[in-house]
């Protein structure tokens, strides 16, 4: 964690310095919050992808589909996860809600990354005009 000082003002217009700690941002952060299973998955089909775009070209875009729909899932299922809390629990603090929506989106921008990655690939496979 990152220990920050902010300015708070009072009901009186004065400002104090108050410390605060963020969590420091890294990968290994993220692939343990968006899920091992699923990130492993992920990080599989893009090693496939790397592969794919040395020996079978052809198989680039469906592979880099592939980890798209791996990340879709895993966000639609940590998202029926947070609703069965949400109803479980009752009365949720948006804080917790918040927290809750961002882990549940990790997996699926990590799917769009290496989408991305092969369309690239795709694009620099094709043959010239």
């Amino acid at each position: 964690m990152k220990e920050e000082i902010i300015y708070v003002v009072d009901s009186l217009g004065v400002s104090h310095p108050e410390t605060i700690e963020r969590p420091s941002f890294s990968i290994a952060t993220l692939f343990v919050e968006g899920g091992m299973g699923f990130m492993i998955v992920i990080t599989l089909l893009l090693i496939a992808l790397l592969l794919a775009a040395w020996k079978a070209p052809r198989w680039v875009k469906e592979i880099g589909i592939g980890a798209l729909v791996a990340g879709a899932f895993a966000t639609l299922l940590g998202l029926l996860q947070i609703c069965d809390a949400m109803q479980m629990f009752g009365d949720i603090s948006p804080a917790v809600l918040c927290g809750g929506l961002k882990v549940t989106m990790i997996p699926v921008i990590y799917g769009l990354i290496v989408y991305f990655i092969s369309l690239v690939i795709r694009i620099i496979q094709k043959p010239r005009i």
